[in-house]
């Protein structure tokens, strides 16, 4: 039953990138506040500890087409999990508004009249290239960057991709790795066989794996991807800043003289 002495609140929370520690101190707080949690799949599972104890924890995740719930179902278990309980956190990986459609489940939430928050998350866009060392920006190397999804609801390539590729800023790209191939062929139109690139996959998490190459070169990588694992791509001359970049560099180099 609905406890009269809660006010009935959705609280959309980014968890960060995966590392917990990720976490803002906002995003901490408002867990603490929780009535119940509703969390997605990129989600690391020690943050949900921070919870009080017995606060109800519901994975709503999806993952590779593999849904627990569809989008509409979770709409409204935040609602009527608000009336239940007062305050729910509804928490996702990275940050809500880039690509969590977080902005969908408040208009949903504050039309049935429940007030929403939101606690931005470190976005993986950003704080993944950075925990390999690779800036998505660089003066005389890089001055903009795109941030792309590689999935859009008719299961093509986004339009906006060729125009990245066409352009000389980094390019990341989240939830691209099933297209990998579709990606590197459309780059490949627009810029130099040895442009770099990184797909690193688990960021910032202590089973972190990076792999670097360089366009010409994609195919060698293509079998590493662990399709299970999520990741990111990045595309651009600021992968090279990355000592995993330079080291595999050298190793060709190596095999190469032998």
């Amino acid at each position: 039953m609905k406890n009269d002495k809660i006010t009935s609140k959705v609280i959309l929370v980014g968890a960060g990138p995966g590392d917990k520690d990720l976490l803002t101190i906002k995003g901490y707080n408002a867990i603490k506040q929780a009535n119940i949690i509703l969390y997605d799949a990129l989600v690391n599972k020690e943050i949900l500890s921070y919870a009080n104890k017995n606060v109800p924890c519901i994975y709503v995740g999806k993952r590779n087409n593999n849904h627990k719930y569809s989008q509409d179902d979770i709409n409204e278990m935040l609602v009527t999990n608000a009336i239940k309980y007062g305050t729910v956190v509804r928490l996702k990986g990275g940050d809500p508004f880039v690509f969590g459609r977080g902005s969908e489940e408040i208009d949903y939430v504050e039309s049935h009249g429940i007030e929403t928050e939101l606690v931005p998350g470190v976005s993986s866009a950003i704080a993944v290239p950075a925990s390999q060392g690779i800036p998505l920006t660089k003066r005389g190397v890089s001055n903009s960057f795109w941030v792309i999804t590689a999935t859009v609801s008719d299961g093509s390539l986004p339009k906006d991709f060729a125009l990245a590729a066409q352009s000389s800023a980094t390019i990341v790209v989240l939830m691209g790795l099933r297209k990998f191939s579709l990606l590197i062929d459309e780059v490949k139109k627009y810029r130099q066989g040895y442009t770099p690139f990184a797909v690193i996959q688990n960021g910032t998490c202590v089973d972190e794996k990076i792999m670097t190459s360089t366009i010409n070169n994609a195919a060698n990588i293509v079998e590493e991807i662990d399709l299970s694992v999520p990741g990111i791509i990045v595309f651009g001359d600021v992968v090279s800043e990355s000592t995993s970049f330079m080291d595999e560099e050298i190793q060709r180099v190596l095999e190469l003289s032998l």
